[in-house]
C-alpha cells in the first residue's frame, strides 16, 4: 500500500511543480514586443543615420573652417571614413554603439557620451517633476468632475482644459516669461540656467516656470481622460447592479470604478511621457533649460553630427521603454488581457487614449436607464 500511495504521489507532484513553473500567458505576448521595439529602434537610427549624413554642411569641412584647403579636407574625410558607402559608415557607427562609444562631437571635441551625461540628467529631473505633479492633479480633479458631470463647474473647468489645449507649449510658455519675470511680477528668472555642478532638485527657482508651463500643457489632457474613463465605468452594468444591491457609493467608486478607470489613464500617462520627451526640447529652448533638448539644437545649429545621431537614438530608445512599461503594466492590471492566450500585436488601452487625445471633448457615453433595469430584474426575480 506505501509502495502503490508513493506512486501514485509522484505524479501529482511532478504536476503540481511544473504548474509552478508555468509561465504567464502573456509572456510570450511580451518577448514579441520587446523584439518588435528593438526593431523599431533600429530602424529610426537607420533612418536618422543616413538623413543626418545627406544634410548640406561637411563635418570635415565644418571641423578645419571654410579657410581650409580642399587636400586637407580630403584627407580627414578619409580619416573619418566620410569616404565610404553609407552603409559601411552605417555599420561601422552601429558598432562603435554597441561598444558604448558614441563618437566626439565635431564642434567641441568632447565625447559625445560626456554631453549626454551632462544635459540628459537635467532633462529627467524636470520630467520626472513633471509626472509627479501633473498624474496626481489630474486624477483628482478627472474623478471630482466625473462625479459632478454635466455640472456648471464641470463645464466650465472642461472649456478652459479644451482652450490650454489647443493653446501651443511655447505660447503658454511666453505668457508666463511676461507674467512672472518681465512685464507684471519679477519674482522668478526667465532664464533656466542652472549652476553646474549641482543638482537640479536643488535650484527649484529655475524650475518653476518651465514645471508650470508642461504641467498647463498636459494636465487637460490627463484630466479629461480620467472623467471620460470614469463616466464609462460609473455607467457600467456592473456598477448599476452593485448600486441595485444597496452597496455604498464610496466603496462602489474607490474599490470597483476607478481600478477600471485607471487603465486606460496608464496608457495615456505613457502617451504624456512621449509628448513630453517632444515637448520639453522646446521649452528647455526658451527657458534656456540646459537639458537634453538644448543640446540638440544647439547641435543642430552647428551640424554637429554624431552628437545628434546619438540624441535622437537616446529619444527614440527612451519613447520604446516607455511604450514598453505602459503596455506590460495595462497588461497586468488588466485580468481579460493577463490570463488571455493570445494578445493583439497593439498595445492595450491605446487606442481609447489616442481617441481622446485627437477629439476636443471627453468620451460621452449614454446615461444607464435603472428604472427598466429595475423592472429587469424584478421580473426576472417573479419568473
Amino acid at each position: 500500500m506505501t509502495t502503490q500511495a508513493s506512486k501514485l504521489e509522484t505524479p501529482v507532484q511532478h504536476q503540481a511543480l511544473a504548474k509552478s513553473f508555468e509561465f504567464p500567458a502573456w509572456l510570450p505576448w511580451f518577448l514579441t514586443r520587446v523584439v518588435s521595439g528593438l526593431l523599431v529602434i533600429f530602424v529610426i537610427s537607420l533612418i536618422v543615420f543616413i538623413a543626418t549624413q545627406a544634410l548640406p554642411s561637411d563635418p570635415a569641412r565644418v571641423i578645419l573652417g571654410a579657410e581650409a584647403p580642399e587636400a586637407t579636407v580630403q584627407v580627414l574625410r578619409e580619416q573619418l571614413g566620410l569616404n565610404q558607402p553609407i552603409l559601411l559608415q552605417y555599420w561601422n557607427w552601429l558598432s562603435q554603439l554597441l561598444q558604448g562609444n558614441f563618437g566626439r562631437s565635431i564642434d567641441s571635441n568632447v565625447p559625445v557620451s560626456q554631453i549626454i551625461q551632462n544635459y540628459f540628467g537635467n532633462t529627467v529631473a524636470l520630467s520626472s517633476l513633471v509626472i509627479a505633479i501633473t498624474v496626481p492633479i489630474s486624477v483628482v480633479l478627472g474623478v471630482w468632475l466625473s462625479l459632478r458631470r454635466d455640472s456648471k463647474l464641470d463645464r466650465i473647468i472642461v472649456s478652459s482644459s479644451i482652450l490650454f489645449k489647443a493653446v501651443p507649449g511655447f505660447v503658454i510658455a511666453i505668457w508666463l516669461m511676461m507674467f512672472f519675470s518681465t512685464s507684471i511680477l519679477h519674482v522668478l528668472p526667465a532664464a533656466s540656467l542652472l549652476i553646474p555642478g549641482q543638482s537640479p532638485f536643488s535650484q527649484l527657482e529655475f524650475l518653476i516656470l518651465p514645471i508650470l508651463t508642461l504641467a498647463l500643457s498636459l494636465i487637460p489632457y490627463l484630466m479629461r481622460l480620467v472623467r471620460g474613463s470614469m463616466i464609462d465605468a460609473l455607467e457600467s452594468d456592473y456598477v448599476t447592479s452593485a448600486r441595485l444591491r444597496d452597496i455604498p457609493e464610496r466603496r462602489i467608486i474607490w474599490k470597483h470604478v476607478l481600478p477600471n478607470a485607471l487603465v486606460p489613464v496608464v496608457q495615456g500617462t505613457a502617451l504624456t511621457i512621449r509628448v513630453l520627451l517632444s515637448g520639453a526640447l522646446i521649452i528647455e529652448v526658451v527657458f534656456s533649460y540646459p537639458g537634453i533638448g538644448n543640446a540638440l539644437n544647439a547641435a543642430i545649429e552647428m551640424r554637429d553630427i554624431p552628437t545628434i545621431q546619438a540624441i535622437v537614438l537616446l529619444l527614440t530608445i527612451c519613447v520604446v521603454v516607455v511604450n514598453l512599461i505602459a503596455d506590460l503594466i495595462t497588461t497586468l492590471l488588466t485580468p481579460k488581457i493577463r490570463t488571455a492566450k493570445k494578445h493583439k500585436a497593439r498595445s492595450p488601452g491605446l487606442r481609447q487614449a489616442i481617441r481622446l487625445w485627437k477629439s476636443g471633448r471627453p468620451i460621452t457615453v449614454k446615461p444607464v436607464d435603472r428604472r427598466n433595469a429595475l423592472k429587469n430584474i424584478h421580473s426576472g426575480g417573479e419568473k
